[in-house]
């Protein structure tokens, strides 16, 4: 979101990031980017270590036991979402800012495990061409919110409406037994475009100075969506 809507963020925060020094501009847009390498790279070492170690499977097992546990684990991390987010946008507490991000980086890691343990057994080398997939999609998209400068703020409430009755079709699938195909994996591929592009463009203008570590937490979140859907697209074109 536009944190930049909210009045009560323009008396603790510094300026908006569109209206700051050029070189304050760039420490934020820098610091924002480290930070979400920093995620990015956290989440793969957390992965390759669960995938390795018996309390992956374990894991997957325990979310698993019960028909509608992935479910719960999906509600559950909703509300660590939004914990991570609020602790992320504490203009206290810089400890409290990094607890959100690790916070979310770590739930992220759980949800991810059965499909990423699913594709690193059966689909021999398709995680690391996911990964390649994501990250020219998100240079590609970056690079469109740099060079035209474009204001992306207005797909908020498109993206709100969408992502509401995407979790709907979600829980739709979980209790009728049915399977979501392709057309909504590439469905929320697009989707998950969409949130780089609104993101990306938050961080451009709507942040503000002193916000990187909210700003890379909104970012990691999009771009795991996205590698997300890209796995899961791979992997049923592998199928057929």
């Amino acid at each position: 979101m536009s944190y930049s809507e909210n009045p009560y963020q323009s008396s603790v925060w510094g300026t908006l990031a569109a209206q700051a020094q050029a070189d304050e501009r760039a420490d934020f847009i820098r610091k924002t980017y480290m930070h979400l390498g920093g995620a990015v790279l956290a989440f793969i070492g957390i992965e390759a270590l669960l995938l390795r170690l018996p309390i992956g499977g374990q894991l997957v097992d325990l979310m698993f036991a019960q028909r509608y546990s992935w479910l719960i684990l999906m509600v559950a991390f909703i509300g660590v979402g939004y914990l991570a987010q609020n602790w992320a946008m504490s203009a206290t507490s810089v400890a409290k800012q990094y607890a959100g991000l690790a916070l979310y980086v770590v739930a992220e890691s759980i949800i991810f495990l059965p499909i990423l343990l699913i594709a690193d057994r059966f689909y021999p080398g398709i995680i690391p061409q996911a990964g390649m997939i994501t990250a020219v999609l998100f240079g590609g998209l970056t690079m469109i919110v740099f060079v035209t400068g474009h204001d992306f703020s207005y797909l908020r409430t498109v993206l709100m409406f969408v992502g509401l009755a995407a979790t709907v079709m979600v829980i739709w699938a979980v209790f009728s037994n049915h399977t979501l195909g392709v057309p909504f994996s590439v469905a929320m591929i697009v989707f998950a475009c969409g949130y780089i592009l609104y993101d990306t463009s938050n961080v451009m203008k709507h942040y503000r100075i002193g916000q990187h570590v909210a700003a890379a937490l909104a970012l990691f979140a999009s771009v795991a969506l996205l590698f997300y859907y890209i796995l899961r697209l791979l992997m049923q074109l592998n199928r057929r």
